[in-house]
């Protein structure tokens, strides 16, 4: 073919299905995003930069890149960097420009889901408390004052990145943007503002003219440009595929595994099952970008999880919560992305036809006019080996798996047949905090309803008592018993997570929701009362803010109602008598759980102490010298083996030994707890 006719017909090949979008060298048609002119086959994964630290970056971004990853995909966390209004913060965990410097020295790109919502089960869905306090305002629906704010921040990241040349219409890495997050969710709740909102979500997202595209997950409506995208275990499955017919196929979240909340056992997915789901969404959807969620989860430092999430954060993704390699997940996964790569140009520039093998196979085939082809032989059958013919040859597939034919005749990769070696993590002791004689305690105050400064004739809101400074809220009132009756029942109603009960300084009980109760909890208990004055103090605890669902911004939680129940069973409301508020613990204010806090706190020997909920512990323990040998740690300050902590923790999980977790190959890590 004469030079010239070869470019005329690439020309045409792309021409028919490609938009441009406007400033740059990313756009996109049909079939994949195309960068620099050239569709591309992208694997990405999630990796959370506030999830990790800045000393991990460099290693978790070469082991996705070592893994057969192409692109790098984060939210952006909007609390975290304007916790008070107008006041930012991008150092250490939350540089978020450094991170992804990071990424593009290692030579790949950046997917940035800016959001600014992104749910995440983050706290408050990383939205920023203060702004529940703006007057008149309603979150993510066409409301002037909240559109006004999520432009400001948006504009502001937008501006960050362009001003480090970070977009790769400017030479960077961002191949890909991401305005709202999973808003179909909660659209009808908002009925015709709903409607009004995506597409001025979408409209304020493109003006600001980026140079690549935008993309809205879970929003099949999303209006032109945006491309809509799928979230989920099966977007080959449930995808109902691209708005138009010159979108590609993206798939922003497939979960590897699930978050684990409190009092759950972990979701484990396996490496087959994320295998076969991904081939299916390339062979099925036309798929060409495919995001792993997480590919390393990491961990939920201090209070930033949302309700009832623990601190490890999607633990059995490939990269587990401490960055080491899980197998054969990793590996299984890396074969499969070589495999795709290696018939990339049929599955970007062939054409597809489906050929029926039986009742639950079917072929999915793509070739080009030179004869470049692959195909994908899928048997849904989940539990029989199924015996297909294709193009005159017979093959063996496993229940419910996929094999890659590379030529449309080699077998280059199964979903089921995984020949990574399975790997184990295992534990090896540093420090013991066991030995009794080494532990001392402090038991913390319970507020007197006489000493506080914040007096309220209600029962307040937690959330807008402690502005989400601190997990736990005191509420202390005085109860007049006139009665003969010392023995009552004493009913509080909370949508808090946990409540501790105190009568006379008394503990009395404990009570603690779950995932599941919908956020309504109900403390009963027998108390027995003096027949005069009585103190009732009441804890209130959260652990962590919702992330999801309309109308966060009239989100309550804290004591709803409380009452007491005499003999006659009569009940004394006492609601809206007078209630005294302590924010916080004093254990939290001298900061007990830090070195210098420590230094100054007056430990008793911790088996003098009462058990009771609220006890700080502190151990010098014995920490393992060379060869394992045991040696004495006699001045904690040097060693730092401080460990403060409660002794019904809501957030923390503490042992009597803290270990470096290994991963076959002996890799060590210091577990993220701070000691």
């Amino acid at each position: 073919m004469p030079k010239e006719a070869a470019v005329i017909a690439v020309i045409l090949l792309f021409g028919a299905f490609l938009v441009t979008v406007e400033g740059g060298e990313v756009s996109y048609d049909g079939r994949s995003l195309l960068i620099d002119g050239m569709r591309r086959m992208l694997f990405s994964g999630s990796i959370h930069y506030p999830r990790s630290t800045p000393d991990m970056w460099p290693d978790l971004i070469a082991k996705a890149k070592l893994g057969g990853l192409n692109v790098i995909q984060t939210y952006v966390f909007w609390n975290i960097h304007e916790p008070i209004q107008g006041q930012y913060n991008f150092e250490g965990n939350y540089d978020l420009v450094r991170f992804i410097k990071e990424i593009r020295d290692q030579g790949l790109y950046v997917s940035l889901r800016i959001g600014p919502f992104i749910e995440s089960e983050w706290n408050y869905g990383g939205l920023p408390t203060w702004l529940r306090y703006v007057p008149g305002i309603v979150f993510r629906t066409d409301n002037e004052p909240f559109k006004l704010h999520m432009e400001r921040f948006v504009t502001k990241i937008v501006e960050m990145m362009k001003n480090e040349k970070l977009y790769a219409s400017q030479g960077g890495l961002i191949i890909l943007s991401q305005v709202e997050n999973e808003y179909q969710n909660v659209e009808q709740a908002f009925h015709e503002k709903g409607h009004n909102y995506v597409k001025w979500a979408a409209s304020m997202a493109v003006s600001l003219q980026t140079g690549v595209p935008w993309m809205m997950c879970k929003q099949d409506d999303a209006p032109d440009p945006v491309i809509n995208t799928c979230n989920g275990m099966n977007c080959g499955q449930t995808f109902t595929g691209p708005n138009s017919p010159n979108k590609p196929s993206l798939w922003t979240e497939n979960w590897t595994s699930f978050y684990q909340v409190y009092g759950q056992e972990p979701y484990l997915r396996t490496a087959e099952d994320i295998a076969y789901a991904v081939a299916l969404f390339i062979a099925k959807k036309n798929g060409s970008f495919v995001n792993y969620y997480m590919y390393h989860g990491g961990t939920n430092f201090g209070r930033s999880t949302s309700s009832y999430i623990i601190t490890a954060y999607y633990d059995q993704a490939p990269l587990d919560e401490y960055g080491l390699i899980w197998q054969p997940k990793w590996a299984h996964l890396k074969e499969l992305h070589a495999a795709v790569k290696l018939n990339a140009e049929p599955l970007l520039m062939g054409k597809y036809t489906n050929v029926s093998l039986g009742n639950l196979q079917e072929a999915h085939v793509f070739q080009t006019d030179t004869g470049s082809c692959v195909a994908f032989l899928v048997n849904a059958d989940s539990i029989h080996v199924a015996s297909v013919q294709f193009r005159n040859a017979v093959y063996e597939l496993p229940g419910r798996s996929i094999s890659i034919l590379s030529g449309c005749s080699t077998v280059a990769f199964n979903t089921a047949k995984v020949s990574a070696q399975y790997g184990r993590r295992t534990s090896t002791v540093v420090k013991y905090f066991s030995q009794s004689n080494k532990w001392k305690a402090i038991t913390e105050n319970i507020p007197s309803s006489d000493l506080s400064l914040m007096v309220q004739h209600k029962l307040l809101d937690q959330m807008t008592t402690t502005n989400d400074t601190t997990d736990y809220l005191w509420y202390t009132t005085k109860y007049n018993n006139t009665s003969e009756d010392e023995k009552k029942q004493l009913f509080v109603s909370s949508l808090s997570h946990v409540i501790h009960a105190f009568v006379n300084n008394e503990y009395i009980g404990t009570i603690h929701g779950s995932y599941n109760t919908n956020g309504h909890i109900v403390l009963k208990n027998s108390i027995s009362l003096k027949n005069q004055q009585n103190d009732i103090s009441l804890l209130s605890v959260m652990v962590g803010l919702p992330d999801s669902g309309a109308y966060l911004e009239h989100r309550v939680d804290g004591l709803r109602s409380v009452r007491i129940l005499n003999s006659n069973n009569e009940f004394d409301d006492l609601s809206k008598g007078r209630w005294t508020y302590q924010v916080g613990l004093s254990g939290e204010k001298s900061k007990i759980f830090t070195e210098e806090g420590a230094k100054l706190a007056d430990w008793e020997i911790a088996e003098s102490i009462p058990r009771q909920p609220l006890v700080w512990y502190m151990s010098i323990g014995t920490q393992l010298g060379e060869h394992g040998k045991r040696r004495s740690v006699d001045q904690w300050t040097k060693h730092r083996p401080v460990l403060g902590f409660l002794q019904n923790p809501e957030r923390s999980a503490i042992s009597v030994s803290v270990s470096h977790p290994t991963f076959l190959s002996k890799t060590l890590r210091e577990s993220p707890c701070s000691l």
